[in-house]
C-alpha cells in the first residue's frame, strides 16, 4: 500500500512538472496563457520589483537548498528515498505556479523588434532554447531525473542505482546544457519589457551562481577526478568559451 501511495504521488508530481513546464513557455513568450510576463493588473514599478524578486528568491531559495547532498540525506532519513526525487520537483513546480500567480508586470519597454522577419527569427531562438531544454533531460536519464524511475523501482523492490556520468550530445558542447538553453529562452524575446528583463537578469544571476558555486562543487565531490578534466575540457555554459571553468 505504502509503495502504491509513493507511486500516485511521484505521478501527481511528474503532471504538475509537465503543466508548470509548458506554462513556462507561455508565461515567458506572452502566448496562450491567461497570465503571462507582460500581462496582468500593474502595480507602481517598485511595488512591483520587491514583489517580483522576492518570489524569485522563493524559487531559487526552495531549488538550491533541496538539491544539496545535506538536505538530501535528512529527507532519506526521514521519508522514503524513492519521494526524494519526486518531492523535489514538486515542489520546484510549486515555486514556478507560485511565480506565474503573483507575478506583478512592468510593461515599460527596454527594446522592441519591429522587423517582422527579424521578429520571427527570434521568436524562433526562443522556442530552440526549450528545446534544448527538453532535450538535455534525454540526454542524460529523462526519467531518472523527475523522479519517475526511482517510483518505479521502488515498487519492483529494487534500489535505483546513482546516476552515471555521462557526457552525451550537449553534454561534449557545454556541462549544463538544460541552462543554456534557459539562458537562451529567458533573452530571445522581440519585445522585452522591464518586467522581463528583472525575471531574465535575475535568472541569469541566480543560474551562474548556483551551478558554478553549488551545483559544481557536488559534482566535484561525487565524481570526482573525471569531472575535474570534464570542467577543463568543456565550457561551464556558454559554448566555444576560453574559461572552461
Amino acid at each position: 500500500m505504502k509503495k502504491s501511495i509513493i507511486l500516485l504521488y511521484g505521478i501527481v508530481a511528474y503532471f504538475v512538472f509537465l503543466i508548470a513546464f509548458l506554462y513556462a513557455i507561455g508565461f515567458v513568450g506572452n502566448i496562450i496563457v491567461p497570465k503571462s510576463i507582460d500581462s496582468g493588473a500593474e502595480t507602481t514599478m517598485y511595488s512591483s520589483i520587491f514583489i517580483n524578486v522576492i518570489l524569485l528568491s522563493v524559487f531559487a531559495l526552495q531549488h538550491s537548498i533541496m538539491a544539496r547532498p545535506k538536505f538530501k540525506e535528512w529527507f532519506n532519513s526521514i521519508f522514503s528515498q524513492a519521494m526524494e526525487r519526486s518531492t523535489y520537483i514538486l515542489l520546484s513546480s510549486l515555486a514556478l505556479i507560485l511565480i506565474y500567480w503573483q507575478w506583478k508586470p512592468i510593461t515599460t519597454i527596454v527594446w522592441e523588434t519591429e522587423n517582422t522577419i527579424l521578429s520571427s527569427i527570434i521568436t524562433g531562438i526562443f522556442f530552440l532554447g526549450w528545446l534544448i531544454v527538453l532535450l538535455s533531460t534525454f540526454m542524460i536519464n529523462h526519467l531518472e531525473l523527475f523522479g519517475i524511475a526511482q517510483i518505479f523501482d521502488n515498487l519492483k523492490n529494487k534500489q535505483t542505482p546513482n546516476p552515471k556520468f555521462q557526457t552525451n550530445y550537449l553534454y561534449k558542447l557545454v556541462r549544463h546544457p538544460l541552462m543554456l538553453g534557459f539562458l537562451i529562452a529567458f533573452w530571445a524575446t522581440p519585445t522585452m519589457t522591464v518586467g522581463h528583463l528583472l525575471f531574465t537578469l535575475i535568472t541569469t544571476i541566480y543560474i551562474f551562481v548556483a551551478v558554478r558555486y553549488l551545483e559544481e562543487k557536488d559534482l566535484k565531490k561525487v565524481i570526482g577526478k573525471k569531472y575535474e578534466t570534464y570542467q577543463k575540457e568543456v565550457p561551464m555554459i556558454i559554448p566555444f568559451t576560453k574559461n572552461k571553468r
